[in-house]
């Protein structure tokens, strides 16, 4: 039997790929975060980020409305200049359009994508159209530009031993969503059902909260990023860029009515979409001791969404931890979406 090597994870090839590139003087921060920073003078850096939604990958024209596919594949993009406390404000949009496809649904796809742009002010200033050739899926490759004050920006790496770790919003209800999708087989209550495809149809990129957050700076909000690839995934991204361990205390995730319900009605584990179920947008962040209280009302106050505590950082040493609610802890691994192993 011929010997296969292991296909290397998405994280593993950007490292090989983009190890050694070359740089300038104005590029603050390059590879390995949600955005890169580019200094280009005056009071704010330039903010760039791109990301692909892939037809049968991270949506179906079957389970989602044509626009709302749109949508998502800004808002996604959207949610990595809010990771940054950025503010976004170009966007450029390229589609690999398979031949089967038709104007009618580019269109409405495009219409979704006009509705995003505009909500959050952001224009919509060029882009491509290639053929697929003999694929048979759509692609949207989407780059977002936009800027934050040069005091404000707010990377994955500043966590220090000490902070606490806080999250927006409510977790798993993407994933949950999801299943619903997928598992048309269950009866599912109405209300529950669609708030939670909701979620996972149309993300609300959090740039409201990321702004407030990053006016606090990056001597209090130490560090952050958004939950794409799920809880613990973006959490040892985090870790690894900060050279940190987490505590998170399982009891304190912050999880919906919704996902309670749906899990209910279904026999799933909730816990499981909460911690590894990726799409959320939320902003996962950490929050120098003491200045916690002040931060979550700050952004309850401006935006009506909650700040949970759900741990605290720890030392490089001890790891990633999972406090469970009898008192018990164990390691908490990263078992969330990768792209090239699924």
């Amino acid at each position: 039997m011929s010997y296969q090597p292991q296909q290397p994870s998405e994280f593993e090839l950007i490292t090989r790929l983009t190890s050694g590139l070359a740089s300038r003087e104005d590029v603050r921060l390059g590879v390995g975060d949600d955005c890169a920073i580019m200094d280009i003078g005056g009071d704010q850096l330039l903010l760039a980020t791109c990301d692909s939604q892939v037809e049968g990958v991270h949506f179906t024209l079957q389970t989602s409305r044509h626009e709302q596919v749109g949508r998502k594949a800004l808002a996604v993009n959207l949610s990595d200049i809010a990771a940054m406390g950025g503010t976004p404000r170009f966007a450029l949009v390229s589609l690999l359009i398979p031949s089967h496809l038709s104007s009618e649904i580019l269109a409405q796809i495009y219409a979704g994508l006009r509705q995003e742009a505009e909500h959050f002010a952001t224009a919509i200033v060029g882009g491509n159209i290639a053929s697929a050739g003999s694929g048979s899926s759509l692609t949207i490759d989407i780059t977002v530009l936009g800027s934050v004050m040069r005091d404000c920006a707010i990377t994955r790496s500043g966590a220090r031993p000490g902070d606490l770790l806080c999250v927006t919003g409510y977790l798993g209800d993407s994933a949950a969503g999801l299943f619903t999708l997928l598992h048309p087989e269950h009866t599912y209550s109405l209300a529950a059902c669609d708030q939670v495809r909701r979620v996972h149809r149309t993300p609300h990129p959090r740039i409201a909260e990321g702004r407030i957050l990053g006016q606090f700076g990056p001597q209090v909000i130490t560090a952050m990023l958004d939950v794409s690839d799920g809880l613990s995934g973006d959490l040892a991204h985090l870790c690894e860029r900060s050279r940190v361990g987490a505590r998170v205390e399982l009891a304190r995730l912050p999880l919906s009515s919704a996902i309670h319900t749906i899990a209910h009605e279904t026999g799933q584990d909730l816990w499981h979409w909460a911690l590894h179920g990726g799409e959320d947008y939320e902003l996962l962040f950490t929050v120098a001791e003491g200045y916690e209280q002040q931060v979550m009302n700050a952004v309850q106050a401006a935006t009506g969404t909650p700040v949970t505590v759900i741990g605290s950082i720890v030392s490089v040493e001890e790891g990633m931890l999972l406090l469970l609610p009898d008192g018990r802890e164990e390691r908490l691994s990263s078992r969330s979406w990768d792209h090239l192993r699924g």
